[in-house]
Formats: C-alpha cells, sequence, structure tokens
C-alpha cells in the first residue's frame, strides 16, 4: 500500500474544486497512510475528514510562499499528487509525483494575463511536467496542448476524462430557496474573458422582442473578484438597458446547482477555451438542451447530443436560441441524446484510472 500526500487546497474552487471533491473520496481508502494539504476549518465538512491528516497549509496557489513553504508541509510519502500545475519547485519528500494539468490557458491564450503572470505560468508548468513521473489531464484537446507548447513525451501524459456527479441524474426538483426567473437561459462560469459570456449577451440582445420578454438570463458563477475580469460584460449590460433581464446568482452550494440547471430552457456554453467543459455534461444530465461553442474540448464532451456554433459569432447563436426554444421536437432530440452521453463519463472510472497512476511504482 502507497503513503499518499494530496495538495487540497482548492477544493472549493468551482472548476478543479469539482474534479477534487469527486475524485479523492473514491481513491481515498485505497490507501493505508494519506495527508492532505489544505485549511483544516474549509476541510472539517466533508465526511472524510477524520479519516486523512491534515497538514495546515494556507498558502495562496502560484504564490512565491507556497514554493518556499511546500518542502516543509508535504511530509514523506511514496507519491505526491497535484490536481494542478503550481507544484513545487524545490525538492519534497516524495518518491513519486502525479500532477494535474487541467489545461494550459496562460500559455494558448496570452492576451488574457499580464506579463508577469505568463512568465510566472510558464515557469511552473515546465516545472510540473520535467518533475512530475506522470502527467494526468482531462481530453484529449489539453494532452495535444500541452505537447504542442512544450517539449514532453506524450507517454507522459494520461488523459482521464471527468464524469457526472449524481446529484445531477437524480433530476430532483423541490427545492425552493433560490430565486429564478420563470423561464431563462442559462450560462454557467465565471465572468472572465475567455468564458465569452459577452458573445451570449449580444445573442439575447437582439433576439425577437416577444423571446425576450419570455426568457431571462440567468448566470451561475461568481461574479466579482476576479484580476483578469471581463468588464465589456458589466458594461454591455448597463449600456443596453438589460440589468432587469440578467440575473446573477453569485456562487451558491453545491447542492443547490443542480435545481439552477433542471428548471433552466436552454443551456448556452460560449467558450473560447475550456481543458474540458463539465457544465456541458451536467447541462445533459439534468435534460437541458444545450448549445455550445465549437472551440477546443468541447465537442469531446458533447459529442452529438449537443448543437455548436461559432463563439465569435453572436448573430448564428442568435439565430439557434430562437430554434431550439421553439422547436420542441428537436428538443426532445437533444435531451434523449444527451441522456446517451453522459453514459459515456463517470467519476468512479475516472477515479479507478487516477488510483492506477498513483498506485504506480513504475
Amino acid at each position: 500500500m502507497t503513503k499518499l500526500v494530496a495538495d487540497l487546497r482548492l477544493i472549493h474552487n468551482s472548476g478543479i474544486g469539482t474534479y477534487i471533491k469527486n475524485i479523492f473520496p473514491y481513491i481515498l481508502d485505497r490507501f493505508s497512510d494519506v495527508s492532505v494539504l489544505g485549511d483544516p476549518d474549509e476541510l472539517s465538512d466533508f465526511v472524510w475528514y477524520k479519516r486523512v491528516k491534515v497538514i495546515t497549509f494556507k498558502s495562496d496557489i502560484y504564490s512565491i510562499k507556497e514554493q518556499f513553504l511546500f518542502p516543509f508541509k508535504v511530509s514523506k510519502c511514496d507519491m505526491f499528487w497535484s490536481p494542478h500545475f503550481n507544484t513545487p519547485i524545490f525538492p519534497i519528500r516524495a518518491k513519486r509525483r502525479v500532477a494535474t494539468i487541467h489545461d494550459i490557458n496562460h500559455i494558448a491564450n496570452p492576451q488574457y494575463f499580464s506579463f508577469f503572470k505568463r512568465l510566472w505560468a510558464k515557469i511552473l508548468y515546465k516545472n510540473t511536467l520535467e518533475r512530475s513521473d506522470q502527467i494526468i489531464t482531462v481530453s484529449e484537446f489539453s494532452k495535444s496542448e500541452i505537447i504542442k507548447y512544450f517539449k514532453v513525451s506524450p507517454k507522459k501524459i494520461s488523459v482521464i476524462r471527468s464524469g457526472v456527479n449524481q446529484m445531477f441524474l437524480e433530476h430532483e426538483n423541490d427545492v425552493q430557496s433560490i430565486p429564478l426567473p420563470i423561464r431563462y437561459i442559462l450560462f454557467v462560469g465565471n465572468i472572465k474573458p475567455h468564458k465569452n459570456l459577452i458573445t451570449l449577451l449580444k445573442a439575447y440582445f437582439h433576439l425577437k422582442d416577444n423571446i425576450k420578454s419570455e426568457y431571462k438570463v440567468v448566470i451561475l458563477g461568481k461574479k466579482d473578484g476576479f484580476i483578469t475580469g471581463d468588464e465589456e460584460v458589466f458594461d454591455f449590460i448597463e449600456n443596453n438597458h438589460l440589468t432587469n433581464r440578467i440575473h446573477f446568482t453569485g456562487e451558491i452550494e453545491d447542492k443547490l446547482v443542480p435545481y439552477i440547471y433542471i428548471n433552466a430552457s436552454l443551456f448556452v456554453f460560449p467558450s473560447l477555451y475550456e481543458g474540458f467543459g463539465l457544465p456541458i455534461l451536467e447541462a445533459l444530465a439534468s435534460g437541458v438542451p444545450t448549445l455550445s461553442s465549437n472551440k477546443t474540448s468541447l465537442p469531446e464532451v458533447g459529442g452529438d447530443a449537443v448543437i455548436y456554433f461559432d463563439p465569435t459569432n453572436y448573430k448564428e447563436l442568435r439565430d439557434m436560441i430562437h430554434k431550439l426554444l421553439n422547436d420542441e421536437s428537436l428538443r426532445r432530440k437533444l435531451i434523449n441524446k444527451g441522456y446517451e452521453q453522459i453514459k459515456c463519463f463517470s467519476w468512479k472510472k475516472a477515479a479507478d484510472e487516477h488510483y492506477t497512476i498513483l498506485n504506480s511504482e513504475d
């Protein structure tokens, strides 16, 4: 049996946090000794909390401080697993290392980041790729991107696709604690430029008046506090008098998220760059007709259960929204295909594949 140390500081983040929450419980009991890096107060609500050793580590990710503290925080172990690319630069007491790189957005889309953030990200990516014994990524697209931008052997990168949380499959609809419009188009994601919310807002603004009067846009995700936030979104909403038509939920409890999906009339995912695109699976599992950007990894996730559009063409999206809101036959066809598509994705299967890599001695 292997002694494992895992960095769980991002467990409450939206994307990587979802990944950690679904993978870690499945692999926990397979190791003889498990320690985790994180804030005890943030981990204490998890059912597995008392079954691990918590090493208090509150330093911000990407910080210089975390790099200096890593050697002192990572206890002697057989395997150190980092679910992100901010892995230790200095030596640690781990026989082997595995890291998960979800995407390389900082490198592929430098226009979204400052010079310093790009430089530091490049250093961290290279460090992770050089020092890790194996790299896990979440899509064939992300694997191809890593190989494209860095000199790394394809054999060193394992693709393990994410799954769908069981709560999206249960289709319970009795949570009434969130004020929502009666009919709405749903967007899920943080307000960052590469999430491309602006294209959805432009498409919505140019919909026929009768559609706009009947449907609002609900935005599920963190609204404020980003260094690289998308101010164009807020300017567009204000300048076009859409304040009363756009509903921001802000951050909410995980257990309330399925309720927001299942009550949506349509899900739109206009992102320009994604390592995986988990919200597409969540929408399909919730029985929501879905329109998605045709870029990066997204067609891998949605398959033929999704209608794709050019995320730089708001007029194309406008026309698709209008059609999908008015064509019940097409809606039903997509919903049924969605239920079939999600059968290809399983957190249990993903966790089994993670365990095989984390427990390997090769």
